[in-house]
């Protein structure tokens, strides 16, 4: 069965759908940036909300500032807006249902104009991005906004035209306050400490370039709330798409496959309203730190510490990774002794068992999370997820072979041929780059540690980092990943 608005009633008994009409709602949120994880998260919290027959003022418009963003406006488009949202997990008692909380997208390349006239509409509360870690313009070297960046010096040239997110947000906000509108919330889901605090920053320094009254205004009028969000979403296959039809009968040209766990802790900052999310598990608190230290040093610092090794072993899953005894011992044990130490308290959650659920999760075999996903973007996530670990451990003087391991392998990873012999494309938009850095052996490690956007000034100026590195750089070359790990884990 195609999925569509005409279609809904007819679909199979095992696939919830929506108790709202989405003809009927009205739109309180632009998202800028829709793909999977939007779909599996933000979107489907307020489809769990609207459920409830509450919050039927916040629909969402989905907004695409990239040419690759026309290929889901056009399968949006083609399916009234309605997508799957299809769980994978372990246990047979996981979730397929429909969502209709998007309904409409547009596309900036096709009118700017509609996009800055859907920014300024009155119901429209927050603007919610997920633009991926390197969209905020911040050099991670020294945390300055890029200014010099091409699209941010036509957007300050262009206002009425732009192309960058800050570009769209600051003139949206220029004229909101223009025509006395008032200001929304800019509500980052992407998935860096911080997050809000670096959409504020970035969006304030463009400002400031542009006008500096209206930074000024921005800067009080405007909210932006941090917030820490988690939900294992892998790309969709081909095969999950036949799954879909062959097990519950829909039709479905991009559902969004995801795990069953989810998580979104935010701060309660909202300078214009905001959906009930706390009815359907969203955790509002007045600090998102710990939650945030904790989620990014420990699952995506460890997806690091994993999937450049079992990448260049071979293996092609996440789950592949946690079925290898030395890989998993080796992400717990990178876990309890070189983390865990770093994190302070986290309100109302255990460590230990949050460990022991990125395990499991890891493990799910049914969702079949690419690690293509999770090596991609390595010269964005880097800086995020494993040098302010390895920066600790350098200035606490401790160990640091376990660390250097991970930035070894994606050092090895980046010649583009694993153990079996198999090339493979590095997906990265520094990837060229990047490889000219490891082309030959000598010099490799200033070449790689020198890059200051990467890894900062803190781990090329350690001896002790920069030896470790070496050492396990050349045991990968040389012994391969399974020797390796027996002797970093002391076998």
């Amino acid at each position: 069965m195609k999925l569509n608005r005409h279609n809904l009633g007819q679909l199979a008994n095992t696939v919830a759908r929506p108790s709202y009409d989405p003809a009927t709602l009205t739109q309180g949120i632009v998202h800028i940036g829709v793909g999977g994880f939007h779909r599996a998260h933000q979107a489907a919290y307020t489809d769990a909300l609207m459920n409830r027959g509450e919050g039927l003022d916040w629909a969402i418009c989905g907004a695409g500032l990239r040419s690759d963003d026309r290929a889901m406006r056009d399968t949006l488009d083609a399916q009234d807006h309605l997508y799957t949202l299809f769980e994978l997990g372990d246990t047979p008692d996981t979730e397929v249902r429909v969502i209709g909380v998007i309904n409409d997208m547009l596309l900036a390349e096709d009118s700017p104009a509609a996009l800055l006239d859907k920014l300024c509409e009155p119901g429209i509360r927050i603007v919610s991005l997920t633009i991926t870690e390197g969209g905020y313009c911040i050099d991670d070297s020294t945390g300055e906004f890029r200014a010099d960046l091409p699209m941010i010096q036509h957007d300050l040239a262009n206002p009425r035209a732009p192309r960058s997110v800050f570009g769209f947000l600051c003139e949206a906000l220029r004229r909101r306050r223009e025509a006395k509108l008032g200001a929304f919330t800019v509500m980052s889901c992407d998935n860096l400490p911080h997050n809000g605090d670096v959409a504020r920053k970035a969006l304030l320094a463009f400002a400031h370039l542009a006008n500096h009254d209206l930074a000024q205004w921005i800067a009080s009028h405007v909210s932006f709330p941090n917030a820490m969000v988690d939900r294992i979403t892998p790309m969709t296959s081909a095969a999950h798409r036949l799954q879909l039809a062959e097990h519950h009968g829909v039709e479905d040209r991009w559902p969004v496959v995801c795990e069953p766990f989810l998580q979104w802790v935010l701060e309660d900052k909202f300078v214009a309203g905001r959906p009930a999310w706390e009815k359907v598990g969203v955790q509002f608190t007045d600090d998102v730190t710990p939650y945030e230290e904790m989620k990014i040093k420990l699952l995506n610092g460890s997806h690091l510490a994993l999937t450049y090794l079992g990448f260049l072993q071979g293996y092609r899953f996440v789950h592949q990774t946690l079925a290898d005894p030395l890989l998993r011992r080796y992400m717990r044990t990178f876990m309890d002794l070189d983390v865990t130490p770093q994190l302070a308290p986290v309100p109302g959650i255990d460590l230990e068992q949050y460990k022991g659920s990125l395990t499991e999760r890891f493990s799910n075999t049914a969702i079949a999370d690419q690690l293509e996903r999770v090596c991609s973007d390595g010269s964005s996530k880097f800086p995020k997820f494993i040098v302010p670990t390895a920066n600790r451990l350098i200035a606490d003087g401790k160990p640091l072979e376990r660390v250097a391991l991970v930035v070894a392998a994606w050092a090895l990873y980046l010649r583009g041929v694993d153990e079996q012999g198999t090339r493979y494309e590095i997906p990265d938009p520094r990837a060229e780059d990047c490889k000219a850095r490891v082309v030959q052996r000598e010099g490799l490690a200033a070449r790689v540690l020198g890059d200051e956007v990467i890894f900062g000034t803190a781990i090329p100026a350690s001896k002790a980092f920069v030896a470790a590195f070496e050492r396990m750089y050349d045991s990968l070359r040389e012994h391969g990943v399974s020797k390796t790990l027996s002797q970093v884990l002391g076998d």
